[in-house]
């Protein structure tokens, strides 16, 4: 196992020097090919169908990024995908040549190929994650070397929030799977929830944290925030793992279900942070003194009692700062993290009138929001806007660039977002298949 992690890893590195044009966000995995600083030219979006909404059908829409084209602000490509499964989250393999892609609902895991990032196609469709893990509700997908990792949202036995881990191989053959841990672990009890996933190759830990089972991602928000029973279902836990055994090694104590994980990327930095979606509290997770994982709570989210609902987050690549999108109030918030133990609030904007993801360029230049949340927990009415937004960032104020209406045009509900640039140098298309190639080699 550690031969093969080594030997992935110096052929993921070889095979991301000629890719030179790829554009980066900054929370992707760290065994991807190599950031990139550069202008991307595409950000594709994962797309929820509508009922009754054109053909009302799950997408990956391509939008034209670059403000030197032409179409700059413009869809551009679209995949049409069978039915609606709740579109959710997508992430690159370790080579960037393919796009995962999960749907909550149906468990539904759909591959891209990108070796083309203006025409991306369909080149795979893995349906047996339920079959074959028991587990339910694909949601992040974190490149390995060779390997995908994801971390699934729910079960197939009661659909409650305990669930696993699986791993995959790059051509999307399940290699084994990780339960969640339950009971206590070191001096915290595990709930068995997850969510996201990040790691720190450095310090050889993985962080996970902790959401909600699809009992309740899939029931109507209004009617779950009513139920009280339902809102003691989420998770309160976020899980050190160590990356090269795949164990658990502790249970941290995080309540009201801490969601994206971002490690500083600052060069020296061991610290991570998470926000708390029913809390609204930012936390930091670092080593103590005696070299244990410990976390606390070191910042609010606006004002917790009319419960912003923060849901995602991006660090800078110099770890000194935080956006974070806030629900139910459509804010944009940046945080300072100079002092990581202390963050201080330095900028808000209202953004739209429900805002969910948030993505900015490695160059920090540029800021990207989409608006939907799940489909049955976006607003109602004139609230329910489906946008992308674009923003240019001077360190000191969010310009609106662009703006694409997806419900105007018929798209669906906008939901996560990936970055890409056209090649240059040696095509995608020229490298990847090497890439595949020995991958397949090593894993026999």
């Amino acid at each position: 196992m550690t031969k093969l992690w080594i030997m992935n890893a110096v052929a993921a590195a070889v095979i991301g020097l000629p890719l030179s044009a790829a554009a980066d966000e900054t929370c992707n995995s760290p065994y991807m090919a190599k950031l990139i600083k550069g202008q991307e030219d595409f950000v594709h979006v994962w797309t929820l169908g509508i009922k009754g909404l054109g053909d009302g059908n799950d997408k990956l829409v391509t939008v034209d990024a670059n403000p030197k084209s032409p179409r700059y602000g413009q869809v551009i490509h679209k995949i049409v995908l069978p039915g609606r499964g709740e579109a959710h989250h997508m992430g690159f393999t370790d080579d960037r040549r393919f796009l995962w892609a999960g749907r909550l609902d149906d468990n539904k895991i759909f591959v891209f190929d990108m070796a083309n990032p203006e025409k991306p196609k369909l080149a795979k469709t893995i349906s047996n994650l339920a079959a074959k893990t028991g587990f339910v509700g694909p949601h992040t997908f974190y490149a390995m070397p060779g390997r995908m990792l994801v971390q699934a949202l729910s079960n197939a036995k009661d659909h409650g929030g305990v669930t696993g881990l699986v791993l995959f191989n790059n051509q999307g053959d399940i290699v084994d799977k990780y339960p969640m841990p339950v009971g206590e672990l070191g001096g915290a009890k595990g709930d068995g929830y997850g969510y996201d996933i990040a790691i720190n190759p450095a310090k050889n830990t993985m962080l996970t944290s902790s959401f909600t089972g699809w009992n309740n991602y899939m029931m109507d928000l209004g009617k779950l925030v009513k139920d009280g029973e339902a809102m003691k279902r989420f998770g309160n836990t976020m899980v050190a793992w160590d990356v090269k055994a795949m164990k658990p090694l502790k249970v941290l104590s995080v309540p009201g279900a801490p969601l994206e994980i971002r490690w500083s990327l600052k060069e020296g930095d061991n610290w991570a942070v998470t926000a708390t979606a029913l809390t609204s509290k930012l936390w930091l997770v670092k080593q103590d003194a005696q070299g244990q994982w410990q976390a606390k709570d070191v910042a609010t989210i606006g004002d917790p009692a009319k419960i912003p609902l923060p849901v995602d987050i991006s660090i800078t690549a110099d770890g000194k700062g935080l956006w974070v999108n806030t629900f139910m109030d459509g804010t944009t918030r940046y945080f300072d993290m100079s002092n990581p133990e202390a963050p201080k609030e330095t900028y808000t904007l209202v953004t739209g009138k429900q805002v969910n993801m948030v993505s900015q360029s490695w160059d920090g230049k540029r800021v990207y929001i989409t608006s939907s949340l799940l489909a049955n927990w976006d607003k109602k009415g004139d609230d329910n806007e489906q946008v992308l937004r674009a923003y240019d960032w001077d360190g000191k104020a969010l310009v609106q660039k662009f703006e694409v209406d997806f419900a105007k045009l018929k798209l669906g509900r906008a939901h996560h977002m990936k970055f890409t640039a056209r090649p240059s140098g040696k095509s995608l298309a020229e490298v990847a298949p090497a890439a595949g190639t020995l991958r397949v080699a090593q894993a026999r």
